[in-house]
């Protein structure tokens, strides 16, 4: 940690640093120049004072067993019995850092009764899968999970964990990097290995989405990314031979939760629209919440999904699972039809992926036709019920 010290002895107390300091930092106790807690380090006072009395230290933190570290894993997300499309992505991304660095690829499985999907992942690339059963994992916990996976990080010491930023992921992996004393990159756009260092350089928007933020994490292992969904395509089928499967005790003894999971219930109407073939969304040219009956109207003859701008949530038009963007849900579906949205860089950054966009706008200049496929100048309110119109008759030939 860096630090302000003080050299007593050159120290006049001509109280020049003091009238310098814009915290309020610095202070006179028993004759002496003290800094207190209000310090954050700026530097002003060294470059006031006229002694060289006061310097800015930087305390260089090493660790002799980071070396020790070796290994990728990604945590391979399964729901329903199933493993989530974001698990391949995740492995995807895994292999890419492979290539860079050499080292071999894990898959972590968390749950009850989630072996078996062990040999999917070997065959997609993984070289191995590390796999905690028990009953008290059947159901996702924050506590239990990373408990789980904080036990395994310890006892085998990869290099890199990543994981998907979806609900699960941003839900607990947070948590597991404060167990271990980690650094922790959240919703990353991607990631790579700095060809120098080979540490892993870790992207993501700053706040505000106006730049990107390139992230490394020197002295503490394992290095660890929560990554945006969409962001890598899923791994393809590699035939990766025998699985090597590594079974692990969870040890159960830390843990302080007491919650026990009566029953678990699907909630109707869930918005799932990263997972959607065609997303139709509405943005502040909408106007009103009762015009996305229109665009869900379209949206349901499409087999798709509703999304929706920032300016159409901000403004309670519709909830917030379904904004698309920086702030929300990162999506690639095969269709994006964009309907009065402007085309701002922070919702760009969550769909300028898809496949195909379609735009719908007046503005001829709106910043969305700039990624679009296909665009349509022309008032919403008019050409989404022609649309409508016409894929419905289409529908009775």
């Amino acid at each position: 940690m860096a630090a302000i010290k003080i050299n007593h002895e050159k120290c006049t107390l001509c109280k020049l640093c003091i009238d310098a300091c814009p915290f309020g930092a610095i202070e006179i106790r028993d004759e002496k120049l003290f800094i207190n807690e209000n310090c954050n380090l700026c530097g002003i006072c060294v470059k006031t004072c006229p002694e060289g009395a006061l310097s800015k230290e930087e305390s260089v933190v090493s660790f002799a067993d980071i070396s020790s570290y070796k290994g990728i894993w990604f945590f391979a997300e399964n729901r329903d019995d199933k493993l989530c499309p974001v698990a391949f992505e995740m492995l995807n991304a895994a292999l890419q850092l492979k290539r860079d660095i050499g080292e071999d690829v894990a898959g972590i499985l968390i749950g009850n009764n989630v072996k078996k999907f062990a040999s999917e992942l070997t065959a997609r690339g993984a070289d191995k899968v590390y796999v905690i059963e028990d009953s008290m994992l059947e159901h996702f916990q924050e506590e239990t999970y990373a408990s789980a996976m904080a036990q395994l990080i310890v006892k085998h010491k990869p290099n890199i964990v990543i994981s998907a930023a979806t609900m699960i992921g941003r839900a607990f992996i947070p948590a597991v990097a404060a167990k271990i004393r980690t650094g922790l990159t959240a919703d990353c756009t991607d990631i790579g290995i700095d060809p120098e260092t080979k540490l892993l350089v870790q992207t993501r928007p700053t706040f505000g989405g106006n730049l990107m933020a390139k992230i490394i994490c020197r002295n503490h292992r394992p290095q660890m990314a929560t990554i945006r969904p969409k962001m890598f395509e899923e791994s393809s089928d590699v035939n990766n031979g025998q699985p090597d499967i590594i079974i692990e005790e969870f040890d159960k003894s830390s843990l302080l939760n007491n919650i026990a999971i009566l029953k678990k219930e699907r909630m109707q109407n869930t918005v799932v629209i990263q997972e959607a073939e065609v997303i139709v969304s509405g943005g502040r040219g909408v106007n009103d919440p009762k015009n996305f009956e229109m665009i869900r109207e379209l949206a349901d003859l499409l087999g798709g999904a509703v999304g929706a701008s920032r300016a159409a949530v901000d403004s309670g038009w519709i909830p917030y699972p379904h904004q698309v963007g920086q702030t929300g849900r990162t999506v690639k579906p095969k269709i994006y039809i964009a309907c009065g949205i402007s085309g701002s860089i922070q919702h760009l950054a969550g769909m300028q992926t898809s496949d195909y966009i379609i735009a719908i706008n007046k503005d001829p200049d709106a910043p969305i036709f700039r990624v679009a496929n296909l665009g349509i100048v022309g008032d919403i309110f008019e050409v989404i019920p022609v649309l409508i119109k016409k894929i419905k008759e289409a529908r009775k030939c």
